[in-house]
């Protein structure tokens, strides 16, 4: 078990005498988001989150190809887009670079939602395929200076997974059969990814 004040420091520390950048990664549901933000309001000023869900697909673009009810599978992202800004803010020239974010309350990206500044020193960013190693998705690994990977128990997964879907409009129905479904197809995936980060927290 690692102490989150711990985890603090060792993010603090990838930002010594350039940019630091850190990846959180795991499954739907295991807290990487709430973890990325934590550490960015413990960071205060130094550091901003970035998440790799403002590369979801817009739904007009899935329904064209197709892929809405596999949304938040792998090629239901940009993921060249995403590892363009990646190495965008790794090697920041501009004084602002503006980040996509995803918007939950009504289920599409918003573009230039983030602003990142070039004397920002710790970029966190968090996502569900950081450490797939293939296609674009294979250079995420060499651009982030650490990548974590989230393990909570699977039943505890689950039960965030189910009630944030219900959070959003789903009856206790949907929300159980995409959790156990489609995103849980996706989960064994991105489970699969785990033994290449560098640190993998349990519980």
């Amino acid at each position: 078990m690692h102490d989150f004040d711990d985890l603090v420091d060792r993010a603090r520390a990838l930002a010594t005498d350039k940019r630091g950048m850190l990846g959180i990664c795991g499954a739907p549901g295991a807290g990487k988001s709430t973890l990325a933000a934590r550490l960015v309001e413990a960071l205060g000023d130094e550091a901003v989150y970035v998440g790799m869900d403002g590369f979801h697909l817009a739904q007009v673009e899935l329904e064209r190809l197709g892929r809405t009810e596999r949304k938040g599978a792998l090629d239901t992202f940009d993921g060249a887009g995403y590892v363009n800004l990646l190495r965008r803010l790794r090697d920041q020239t501009d004084e602002v670079v503006y980040a996509p974010e995803f918007r939950r309350e009504i289920e599409e990206p918003v573009a230039c939602a983030v602003p990142v500044f070039q004397t920002t020193r710790l970029v966190v960013t968090e996502g569900n395929y950081l450490l797939v190693p293939d296609g674009p998705w294979g250079m995420v690994r060499d651009l982030l200076d650490e990548i974590w990977f989230l393990r909570p128990g699977e039943d505890e997964r689950h039960r965030r997974l189910i009630a944030r879907h219900e959070e959003f409009g789903r009856s206790p129905d949907e929300a159980r059969d995409r959790a156990l479904g489609s995103d849980e197809r996706n989960a064994t995936v991105i489970n699969a990814t785990a033994g290449r980060a560098d640190l993998v927290l349990r519980g």
